[in-house]
């Protein structure tokens, strides 16, 4: 922090007036947002990044300045310290493409996300081809390419981090030389394109256009006309590689649900924009490859859920395996045949099925989740069985306590990600699960027809409705039980068939 501060005071002559630290991400590199003082010749504000590794870093300011040379939109450099641990860039607002698309997942692809979807894509084969351009490949981090072996290292963390945890028995030598055929086919064309390698929703800003009057930190649910330019960051795992690579982890990303429409109408998309920078591929070959490279993709995304749930016990990547599971079934390849044995045993198992709905008749279980502040008391039990579970969230971190997120609740995503990156509040519904499901299943033995659970907070905003919207998301799912859902401070009431 001092050293921000003082990187600061080095570049434009002033400390910061205020510092705020931004929700983490997956990496240990962590983020401020340093507010201009009054008079200051600095912008208004800048983001401030604090690394742990000097290739890392080195990587990404040195991108970062020559896809602005080729007026690509990332964010500027503005300023770096000696070691280059730490530097200062400037601030593309706190919306992401992630963040605009929240209501589309949920309800469906409306035409205005159609177009923020349709201008990202569009300037992907501009980075891929021409930030490709003059590059200095051995800046990349940790390689400057992508290689057989990036593949095995992927497909066999899919193996010990997803596989054997399913329970699935399988010939090791067997899926190893699959493995390899498949390692040996990714690689097999000449890579001449800047493979993003993380390029997903939410490293993608929506930054104002200069006519735009709002805030690049407006809420979620102001006018998408709004934040019209989409800008790259988190680039620094970027390498020389294939261009199918970034579509098909942007299209198949898990939890975006394109229907199969929209995702074909921006492959088409793409490809046609990849006619202006470079000789494209014949379409038959480049469809083949994209097949490939999802079910790639598809492998390497279960290892890291397997490993960020199964092993760090993170609900957000266990919740993710089901929507990934349903892109594996749709993308098997018998290419290889082992391994696509082994793929449809593992999208077979029980665990994998989609909830089966429980039949009680006239007498079936309604389960009742409330969120509720206890400063106005806890929710009454209307069933008149004396009230249930309630849980009380305020021994876990409170985001309510930051500016940034005192206007947000728990269904926001800024706030599921401060959430699910501090750890506390997942740790809490682990045992909140265990003795949930204990519950729900004794009662459809017994043919019990109403449970209640209500979480407690201060002010009902955020702990509460985090932990009351996932519990009910997770009692319906597993059980295909109604579950009718009450954030009673927010005036919002959900029932789940």
């Amino acid at each position: 922090m001092d050293g921000l501060k003082t990187l600061c005071r080095t570049w434009c002559g002033a400390e910061p007036n205020h510092v705020e630290r931004l929700a983490g991400a997956g990496s240990n590199r962590e983020y401020y947002r340093l507010s201009a003082p009054v008079g200051s010749t600095m912008p208004a504000t800048v983001i401030g990044c604090v690394g742990t590794s000097c290739e890392e870093n080195h990587a990404f300011i040195t991108l970062a300045r020559h896809f602005a040379e080729k007026s690509l939109p990332v964010p500027e450099i503005l300023a770096v310290s000696d070691d280059e641990l730490r530097y200062l860039q400037t601030d593309l607002g706190s919306v992401s493409l992630f963040d605009a698309l929240q209501k589309g997942r949920a309800e469906g692809y409306s035409d205005d996300d159609a177009h923020l979807l349709e201008e990202t894509i569009r300037l992907l084969p501009r980075l891929q081809i021409v930030g490709a351009e003059e590059l200095d490949w051995s800046v990349c981090y940790p390689q400057p390419s992508f290689d057989e072996q990036n593949v095995m290292f992927d497909l066999n963390y899919f193996k010990y981090c997803f596989l054997k945890p399913s329970g699935l028995d399988f010939h090791e030598l067997k899926l190893e030389a699959d493995f390899r055929r498949m390692a040996a086919d990714l690689t097999a064309s000449e890579a001449t394109g800047f493979m993003y390698r993380d390029f997903q929703a939410r490293n993608i800003m929506l930054y104002p256009s200069p006519n735009a009057k709002e805030s690049p930190s407006l809420p979620l649910h102001s006018s998408l006309t709004s934040f019209s330019t989409p800008y790259f960051i988190d680039f620094q795992g970027g390498r020389r590689g294939p261009l199918e690579y970034d579509l098909a982890s942007f299209l198949w990303q898990a939890s975006a649900h394109y229907p199969d429409t929209l995702r074909q109408h921006l492959i088409d998309i793409y490809f046609d924009e990849l006619q202006k920078y470079a000789k494209a591929p014949v379409r038959e070959e480049f469809n083949r490859r994209l097949r490939l490279f999802v079910l790639f993709r598809t492998l390497q995304v279960l290892g890291a859920y397997g490993y960020r749930g199964y092993f760090e016990r993170k609900k957000h990547f266990i919740d993710s395996i089901p929507p990934a599971i349903d892109n594996l079934r749709c993308h098997l390849s018998t290419d290889y045949p082992y391994l696509h044995d082994v793929l449809q045993q593992l999208v077979a198992l029980p665990k994998f099925q989609k909830p089966v709905s429980v039949d009680l008749n006239d007498g079936k279980l309604v389960v009742r989740v409330f969120s509720f502040s206890y400063k106005k008391g806890i929710p009454e039990d209307e069933s008149g069985n004396g009230g249930g579970y309630v849980f009380d969230c305020r021994s876990t971190h409170n985001p309510g306590r930051y500016e940034p997120y005192k206007q947000l609740t728990g269904l926001d995503e800024p706030v599921i990600r401060f959430l699910e990156d501090d750890c506390e509040i997942t740790t809490f519904l682990d045992s909140v699960y265990k003795l949930a499901d204990a519950h729900v299943e004794r009662y459809l033995e017994r043919g019990f027809t109403s449970l209640m659970f209500s979480f407690g907070c201060t002010g009902g905003q955020h702990r509460s409705v985090y932990s009351a919207q996932h519990l009910a998301e997770h009692l319906h799912r597993k059980y295909g039980i109604e579950v009718r859902l009450c954030h009673r401070e927010q005036g919002i009431s959900t029932t789940y068939k």
